[in-house]
């Protein structure tokens, strides 16, 4: 059975030397459930995803897509990156609070 949790949170950009990058931060309880779950499918399957990262069903008001968080700094934060695609959907910017909805896989 998914799990779901609800994330409010500010659209951040990373910007590197080939491309800009929009990405949501997960902290705090939400970051440890995500660890947790992370844990739970480590010792269920044996075996870890690349980078550490966690399937994800994500949701930035109407628009839904498949993705994957992924760890930093030891799991006490978890990354999740927008596409542009979702960005014009949505008519977001950097800056700006949204209402993320994430379903662990």
């Amino acid at each position: 059975m998914a799990e779901t949790m609800k994330v409010n949170a500010s659209l951040k950009c990373w910007r590197g030397e080939k491309a800009v990058y929009h990405l949501v931060s997960i902290t705090g309880d939400q970051a440890e459930h995500i660890a947790g779950h992370a844990l739970m499918q480590r010792l269920e399957y044996g075996t870890r995803r690349g980078f550490g990262s966690v399937k994800v069903m994500a949701r930035i008001g109407d628009t839904v897509w498949k993705s994957s968080v992924f760890p930093q700094e030891k799991s006490t934060e978890w990354i999740l990156l927008v596409s542009k695609k979702v960005m014009r959907a949505e008519d977001l910017a950097e800056g700006d609070a949204i209402e993320l909805k994430l379903e662990l896989l």
